[in-house]
């Protein structure tokens, strides 16, 4: 038996699709998992996916004692990992732990070699805001000021943005929404566009706050907006986009996992469980809040599929009328 992707973006009740599990949970438990799970993570060792499926692996291996690998499967942004997990038998024994910008592949560039259909919606582990920072060279105290100077100067301020990301929709989107024109660069990685950013060779920066705030707290950089729904713990002092007027909708860097579509309802029950449970653990929480800056979601499938559909909704809207492009 299949969970269709469509039933559960339909409402599907949580105690229907509870009771089908069970009815599976015996078996499941029984014959799965009795090989090795291979955790894809497609993107190179580095940066924040592949230490987010090592820290869930290890836990996992050591409360379980599951057989897991993770296995770096980098290229196009995250769709060459995509498809091979898409593309899987679907037997539980193949996850797939993404980024945020997994649902933007198929927006930018729609002949991706799967489809969204094709892999199935585990759970959302957590998510943490992005933020804006300048050179302190710079003037600007808020992003309120860049605004401010942008509109002053057409074309003159240099923005890095990372490619096919959804701070690159952002920062396109806040643009048009505000009045204001800048030289929005793409960068393909976060390593030379932080580079840049501290060279003092780009005015500012966006990224996610588990790879900037180092380089806040070090005065490198100065934090200038967040872009959630409210200020971040780790910088209560800096405004978040709504508060200094600026008009953006919440935005947020977030890590999921998937399982190839077909999966059987009870192993996809059983994963769940298992990643939710080691997630919320003490010593995985500390790690993710102190590493990754961590907001813990632990959604269910149902509230997952729907968190994507919603955010594809908004972003390729974004995408389409600016005809934005990948890099």
């Amino acid at each position: 038996m299949t969970i269709d992707r469509r039933a559960v973006l339909g409402g599907l009740a949580a105690a229907p699709f509870a009771t089908t599990f069970a009815a599976k949970g015996a078996l499941a438990q029984g014959a799965w998992p009795n090989k090795q799970i291979r955790i894809v993570v497609p993107f190179p060792p580095g940066g924040s996916t592949d230490p987010v499926a090592r820290i869930l692996q290890a836990k996992l291996t050591e409360s379980l004692g599951w057989n897991m690998i993770v296995d770096n499967k980098p290229g196009g942004t995250g769709v060459v990992g995509a498809a091979f997990a898409a593309k899987a038998p679907a037997d539980g024994y193949t996850w797939l732990i993404v980024f945020d910008n997994h649902i933007l592949n198929p927006l930018f560039t729609p002949e991706v070699p799967y489809k969204d259909s094709e892999l199935f919606n585990v759970t959302q582990i957590g998510r943490t805001p992005q933020a804006i920072g300048c050179h302190p060279d710079r003037s600007y105290k808020t992003f309120a000021d860049v605004v401010a100077d942008a509109k002053k100067r057409p074309g003159k301020l240099s923005f890095s943005v990372l490619a096919a990301s959804q701070a690159l929709v952002l920062v396109n989107q806040m643009q048009k929404d505000n009045g204001y024109d800048m030289n929005i660069i793409p960068y393909k990685g976060g390593g030379p566009l932080l580079a840049d950013a501290l060279a003092g060779h780009t005015d500012m920066a966006i990224s996610s706050l588990t790879a900037i705030t180092p380089h806040f707290r070090s005065g490198k950089l100065r934090p200038i907006a967040v872009t959630g729904d409210k200020r971040s713990p780790v910088l209560p002092d800096v405004p978040t986009l709504a508060e200094l007027g600026v008009k953006a909708a919440s935005s947020y860097s977030w890590w999921g996992v998937y399982v190839p579509t077909g999966t059987p309802p009870a192993v996809i029950e059983r994963i769940h469980a298992e990643v939710v449970k080691a997630t919320k653990s003490d010593d995985v929480l500390k790690k993710f809040v102190d590493q990754f800056n961590m907001e813990i979601i632990a959604s269910s499938p149902a509230e997952f599929a729907a968190f994507q559909k919603r955010e594809q909704d908004l972003w390729g809207k974004v995408i389409r009328d600016n005809n934005l492009k990948p890099e």
